[in-house]
């Protein structure tokens, strides 16, 4: 049985979102599949129906619930071009005073900015780790966690880079009780939004070039104070004359000092705030704006990609036999019942799948025959291969790779064209872990304009798949498909059983072969 995927992410609901701790975040969760490994028969027949499978979405369906499961569908639109680079996040630096409700004002952000893929960080995640001296200071309440220097800056930095560019990243969780890190990460992907927020978030020069809107929530001293004791009390569990000890030496001048004079920096200040909804609304405004002028529409223009041009080097189509031609006719033919359907187009897969494993790295080895002789032969020159399938139609080739390669690990993206606006989004990914070290086969049944494709593999980049190690599979391929994908990522190998010449004006394949996962699964 092949490995499945360990790590997982989809989009939470506003609800979920406004409820976590700012330690954990939102938008991605590691390990929670809401799919599930365990997943009945009857609830993906119940969600097969339910959404009738045909890779599209409305935007006004938010949840799509079976028997046991909840699967979010609210995707995430395209966050890169045509060439599959890349648009930068829209950052939102929250500073303030400990306890003047920063977390609540990032809260009621999410809320009424009421988009998916919004990702919050908390500067709380980045304390920098205690040595043993340190730690007993700690327990006696005499380290000064206000102080730049109690932060990992060059960490919170990284983190913060690599998320605003689309990178996967693994933010370290901090425990108050103990002062220091856990063994667990919360993982993070999939950021149109992030909101970031902390005491100390304008201090740092770099940090605070990469916040596209600086707000400085201004609380009276004694609210603070008293949120503080009833905090610290209750929740890192501190005894009174600590918490004073620690707010007269170390909180209030800290506040002083580096805190309130980099109120200079932001473009908001909110007084009072989460209170403060006239200011809360006025932020809202502005990143709907700024949203707004990141969207990108280029299905249209993939339609029309490479029209006239000679198909790309890197395509590898199987060689047109009598037989490959013959199998063709069959899955092709709207006459063919559904058994002899899933029959040519298993053996199509299998083959298309074996001419990918030959352009694998191979080495020269000998061995030692039962004989006694000396072969000299060939051996995988990888360290590790992995399969990820496009939902749902890439699904079916996943028996052919496991036939294929023994207890190969499989991952899984789903990815949904909106109804509304045209263009495909993403609404879940389950991952093998390390897939960075891996070469990787992406496998999708049909690709017309390539969009899709281009978004699960600016999915693979993001977690740090190296380009030239993904091979893109798929049965059909229309030209305009295969000239997309090579132009925005030229060095993934793309191989396919046939290619047709043109996509009609609904990006059907022409002269295709119909719907592939309603003939497969039988929903058509």
């Amino acid at each position: 049985m092949a490995d499945t995927a360990k790590e997982g992410s989809f989009t939470p609901s506003t609800s979920e979102r406004t409820s976590r701790s700012s330690s954990q975040g939102s938008g991605s969760a590691s390990g929670d599949d809401p799919f599930g490994d365990q997943m009945s028969q009857g609830d993906r027949q119940g969600m097969r129906k339910a959404s009738r499978t045909r890779t599209q979405s409305t935007s006004d369906i938010k949840v799509l619930r079976t028997s046991k499961r909840t699967i979010y569908t609210a995707g995430r639109p395209p966050w890169f071009d045509v060439k599959g680079q890349f648009k930068e996040a829209f950052v939102i630096g929250i500073c303030g005073g400990s306890a003047s409700g920063k977390t609540t004002v990032a809260n009621k952000i999410i809320e009424a900015l009421d988009v998916p893929w919004v990702v919050q960080l908390s500067m709380d995640s980045f304390y920098k780790v205690l040595t043993p001296e340190e730690k007993e200071l700690a327990h006696r309440s005499e380290y000064n966690f206000d102080h730049p220097d109690a932060f990992d800056f060059e960490l919170l930095f990284d983190t913060l880079r690599k998320l605003k560019r689309g990178r996967n990243v693994e933010v370290p969780i901090y425990d108050f009780t103990t002062h220091s890190r856990t063994k667990q990460q919360h993982t993070l992907y999939g950021a149109n939004v992030i909101i970031f927020e902390g005491i100390l978030t304008f201090v740092n020069p770099e940090v605070r070039k990469m916040l596209d809107m600086k707000v400085f929530v201004d609380t009276d001293s004694d609210i603070r104070l008293a949120r503080r004791l009833r905090r610290d009390i209750t929740e890192r569990n501190r005894d009174l004359v600590g918490v004073l000890k620690q707010y007269d030496k170390f909180v209030k001048p800290a506040f002083e000092q580096h805190i309130e004079p980099s109120m200079a920096h932001a473009d908001i200040v909110v007084p009072r705030g989460g209170e403060n909804e006239v200011a809360i609304d006025l932020i809202i405004r502005h990143v709907h704006s700024e949203l707004e002028k990141r969207d990108v529409h280029f299905r249209s223009q993939l339609a029309a990609a490479g029209q006239g041009q000679p198909l790309p080097s890197s395509l590898h189509v199987l060689e047109s036999t009598p037989q490959v031609r013959g199998m063709h006719t069959i899955i092709r033919n709207r006459e063919t019942n559904r058994d002899e359907f899933i029959f040519y187009s298993k053996r199509l897969m299998r083959l298309l799948i074996e001419q990918a494993m030959a352009m694998l790295p191979f080495k020269t080895v000998q061995v030692k025959t039962p004989q006694g002789s000396t072969y000299e032969g060939m051996r995988f020159n990888w360290r590790r291969l992995c399969g990820v399938s496009i939902l749902r139609a890439g699904e079916t080739m996943e028996p052919a790779l496991c036939a294929v390669c023994k207890d190969i690990r499989l991952g899984k993206i789903l990815i949904q064209t909106n109804l509304s606006t045209g263009e495909p989004e993403l609404h879940y990914l389950r991952l093998p872990k390390n897939i960075s070290e891996d070469h990787v086969f992406l496998m999708d049944a049909t690709v017309s304009t390539g969009a899709a494709a281009i978004m699960a593999i600016r999915v693979l980049l993001d977690h740090d798949v190296q380009e030239e190690n993904i091979f893109f599979l798929s049965m059909l391929m229309a030209e305009s498909g295969v000239q997309s994908v090579a132009y925005a990522f030229p060095k993934v190998k793309i191989l396919a059983t046939a290619v047709d010449p043109e996509v009609n004006d609904k990006y059907h394949i022409i002269p295709g072969i119909g719907n592939f996962g309603d003939r497969y699964f039988g929903t058509d």
